[in-house]
Protein backbone atom coordinates (compact mmCIF):
# COMPACT_ATOMS: atom_id res chain seq x y z
CA UNK A 1 0.00 0.00 0.00
CA UNK A 2 1.42 3.31 -1.10
CA UNK A 3 2.04 6.30 1.64
CA UNK A 4 0.72 8.91 1.52
CA UNK A 5 2.77 11.98 0.40
CA UNK A 6 3.76 14.26 3.27
CA UNK A 7 2.37 17.91 2.31
CA UNK A 8 4.36 20.79 3.30
CA UNK A 9 2.63 23.44 6.71
CA UNK A 10 2.85 25.99 4.38
CA UNK A 11 1.28 24.27 1.24
CA UNK A 12 -1.87 26.03 0.07
CA UNK A 13 -3.60 22.74 -0.50
CA UNK A 14 -4.38 20.03 2.46
CA UNK A 15 -4.12 16.68 1.63
CA UNK A 16 -8.27 15.84 1.93
CA UNK A 17 -8.83 18.47 -0.78
CA UNK A 18 -8.68 17.47 -4.43
CA UNK A 19 -6.34 18.97 -6.87
CA UNK A 20 -8.97 21.12 -9.57
CA UNK A 21 -10.01 19.69 -12.80
CA UNK A 22 -7.85 19.34 -15.43
CA UNK A 23 -4.57 20.24 -16.95
CA UNK A 24 -3.65 22.44 -13.91
CA UNK A 25 -4.64 18.89 -11.70
CA UNK A 26 -2.96 16.54 -13.64
CA UNK A 27 0.27 18.71 -12.90
CA UNK A 28 -0.23 19.20 -9.51
CA UNK A 29 -0.56 15.18 -9.37
CA UNK A 30 2.48 14.99 -11.77
CA UNK A 31 4.74 17.53 -9.17
CA UNK A 32 3.20 15.47 -5.80
CA UNK A 33 4.50 12.35 -7.98
CA UNK A 34 8.09 13.95 -8.68
CA UNK A 35 8.43 14.90 -5.01
CA UNK A 36 7.76 11.81 -3.46
CA UNK A 37 9.84 9.93 -6.20
CA UNK A 38 12.63 12.44 -5.33
CA UNK A 39 11.86 11.86 -1.88
CA UNK A 40 12.37 7.58 -2.51
CA UNK A 41 15.69 8.76 -4.08
CA UNK A 42 17.48 10.58 -1.63
CA UNK A 43 15.72 7.58 1.18
CA UNK A 44 17.00 4.63 -1.00
CA UNK A 45 20.45 6.30 -1.74
CA UNK A 46 21.18 7.21 1.95
CA UNK A 47 20.06 3.08 2.88
CA UNK A 48 21.78 1.67 0.17
CA UNK A 49 24.70 -0.82 1.24
CA UNK A 50 24.43 -2.91 -1.40
CA UNK A 51 26.78 -3.89 -4.29
CA UNK A 52 25.81 -5.14 -7.23
CA UNK A 53 23.07 -7.25 -7.19
CA UNK A 54 23.20 -10.64 -9.09
CA UNK A 55 21.02 -10.44 -12.53
CA UNK A 56 18.77 -7.62 -11.08
CA UNK A 57 18.62 -3.37 -10.95
CA UNK A 58 20.37 -1.75 -8.06
CA UNK A 59 17.12 -0.27 -5.77
CA UNK A 60 19.02 2.84 -6.80
CA UNK A 61 18.61 2.70 -10.68
CA UNK A 62 14.68 1.86 -10.38
CA UNK A 63 14.32 5.04 -7.63
CA UNK A 64 16.25 7.22 -10.77
CA UNK A 65 13.74 5.38 -13.25
CA UNK A 66 10.99 6.99 -11.54
CA UNK A 67 12.23 10.25 -11.58
CA UNK A 68 12.80 10.32 -15.12
CA UNK A 69 9.21 8.94 -15.81
CA UNK A 70 7.88 11.63 -13.50
CA UNK A 71 10.05 14.61 -15.37
CA UNK A 72 8.71 12.98 -18.14
CA UNK A 73 5.26 12.89 -17.97
CA UNK A 74 5.73 16.76 -16.52
CA UNK A 75 7.26 17.22 -20.15
CA UNK A 76 4.24 15.66 -21.74
CA UNK A 77 1.96 18.10 -19.58
CA UNK A 78 3.93 21.21 -20.47
CA UNK A 79 3.13 20.83 -24.07
CA UNK A 80 -0.14 21.74 -23.24
CA UNK A 81 0.05 24.67 -20.35
CA UNK A 82 -0.32 28.03 -22.09
CA UNK A 83 0.90 30.00 -18.06
CA UNK A 84 3.95 31.94 -17.76
CA UNK A 85 5.97 31.70 -15.01
CA UNK A 86 8.54 34.96 -14.59
CA UNK A 87 12.17 33.50 -14.20
CA UNK A 88 12.87 35.22 -11.26
CA UNK A 89 10.20 32.69 -9.53
CA UNK A 90 11.91 30.12 -10.65
CA UNK A 91 15.21 31.33 -10.04
CA UNK A 92 14.51 31.82 -6.09
CA UNK A 93 12.64 28.49 -6.18
CA UNK A 94 15.72 26.91 -7.47
CA UNK A 95 17.94 29.01 -5.02
CA UNK A 96 15.07 27.11 -1.75
CA UNK A 97 12.97 30.51 -0.90
CA UNK A 98 9.75 29.88 -0.53
CA UNK A 99 7.45 31.43 -3.06
CA UNK A 100 4.52 32.14 -0.39
CA UNK A 101 7.46 34.32 1.58
CA UNK A 102 8.37 36.07 -1.02
CA UNK A 103 5.22 37.30 -2.14
CA UNK A 104 4.66 38.35 1.14
CA UNK A 105 8.32 39.82 1.17
CA UNK A 106 7.35 41.75 -1.95
CA UNK A 107 4.07 42.68 -0.99
CA UNK A 108 5.31 44.58 2.76
CA UNK A 109 8.38 46.24 -0.06
CA UNK A 110 5.77 47.40 -1.92
CA UNK A 111 3.62 48.85 0.70
CA UNK A 112 6.77 50.35 2.51
CA UNK A 113 7.93 52.16 -0.71
CA UNK A 114 4.68 53.17 -1.27
CA UNK A 115 4.36 55.25 2.69
CA UNK A 116 8.01 56.59 1.53
CA UNK A 117 6.62 57.64 -1.85
CA UNK A 118 3.45 59.35 0.04
CA UNK A 119 5.62 60.76 2.47
CA UNK A 120 7.63 62.21 -0.13
CA UNK A 121 4.11 63.49 -1.91
CA UNK A 122 3.01 65.03 1.40
CA UNK A 123 6.75 66.96 2.14
CA UNK A 124 6.50 68.26 -1.77
CA UNK A 125 3.01 69.32 -1.28
CA UNK A 126 3.98 70.90 2.28
CA UNK A 127 7.23 72.56 0.64
CA UNK A 128 4.89 74.32 -2.32
CA UNK A 129 2.20 75.23 0.05
CA UNK A 130 5.45 76.79 1.44
CA UNK A 131 6.70 78.88 -1.24
CA UNK A 132 3.15 80.05 -2.75
CA UNK A 133 2.83 81.83 1.10
CA UNK A 134 6.27 83.08 0.54
CA UNK A 135 5.56 84.53 -3.17
CA UNK A 136 2.25 85.35 -1.81
CA UNK A 137 3.74 87.92 0.51
CA UNK A 138 6.61 89.27 -1.18
CA UNK A 139 5.10 89.42 -4.43
CA UNK A 140 1.50 90.20 -3.91
CA UNK A 141 0.44 90.81 -7.41
CA UNK A 142 0.86 87.01 -8.36
CA UNK A 143 -1.59 85.73 -5.40
CA UNK A 144 -4.35 85.11 -7.79
CA UNK A 145 -2.76 83.34 -10.18
CA UNK A 146 -1.12 81.08 -7.00
CA UNK A 147 -4.63 80.78 -5.66
CA UNK A 148 -6.02 79.58 -9.28
CA UNK A 149 -2.71 77.04 -9.04
CA UNK A 150 -3.45 75.48 -5.79
CA UNK A 151 -7.73 74.98 -6.78
CA UNK A 152 -6.38 73.26 -10.16
CA UNK A 153 -3.47 70.65 -8.15
CA UNK A 154 -5.58 70.16 -4.85
CA UNK A 155 -6.91 66.25 -5.28
CA UNK A 156 -10.12 65.40 -5.34
CA UNK A 157 -12.01 64.24 -2.55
Amino acid sequence: MAQPTPVAPDSPRSEQTPPPPGIQGDLEQELMGLANSLYNLGVTVINDTTRDLQGGQKPVGSRVNDVVSNLANLDDIAQHLTAMIPMQVLADIDNSRNPMLLTKERLERAATENQFMNGKIAAINSYRRYLDEAIAENFPELEPVLKEKAVESSPPK
